[in-house]
């Protein structure tokens, strides 16, 4: 159960501290899309998102957008972003990740991944000892393999929130 508990849990990606994760050495940060960044029914970023990524990167970050979803989804956000990105990521599986360590010469105490599921981005981060971030879905408009997955976080959560680890809405750094 601990590869479900996210180091850090916010509301959203506009409460995340990136000054604290800037002093706790961490250079590059990984962001979900869809339910993370925007909901499935965007196509591209607004006004809002696009001052957000403006103002991470001038912090010193390196961004790169990782999602399961498709190139064609991800494109859009990684031009008018100006980001790198990584489509079709198949998290939780470690490779797309290693991948970016290897090209970027990242270690994975200097990567930090945001996203909205416990059973894509959280785990897949705490598998390789990354800094895992976790934010509530923007959305309930989920994808078809999305709703499974919420289904069995749903029982996760449930099992976390018993022994005290992790409850929805209580967020901490």
């Amino acid at each position: 159960m601990d590869n479900f508990i996210p180091d850090v849990y916010q509301k959203s990606i506009y409460d995340i501290n990136y000054k604290n994760l800037k002093k706790r050495g961490i250079k590059c940060l990984l962001f979900d899309l869809d339910n993370t960044i925007a909901p499935l029914n965007v196509l591209e970023p607004d006004k809002k998102i696009k001052d957000l990524f403006q103002d991470i990167e001038d912090l010193g970050f390196k961004v790169i957008l990782l999602s399961n979803a498709t190139r064609s989804r991800v494109e859009p956000f990684k031009e008018k972003l100006n980001l790198d990105s990584s489509c079709n990521s198949h998290k939780p599986f470690s490779k797309k990740y290693k991948k970016i360590m290897s090209i970027y010469n990242f270690k994975d105490n200097e990567i930090a991944c945001i996203g909205d599921q416990l059973l894509t981005d959280v785990l897949g981060a705490n598998h390789l000892g990354l800094l895992s971030i976790l934010v509530n879905p923007i959305s309930d408009t989920d994808l078809f393999v999305t709703k499974i997955n919420r289904f069995f976080e749903k029982k996760i959560l449930k099992k976390l929130e018993k022994r005290g680890l992790l409850k929805i809405g209580e967020y901490y750094e």
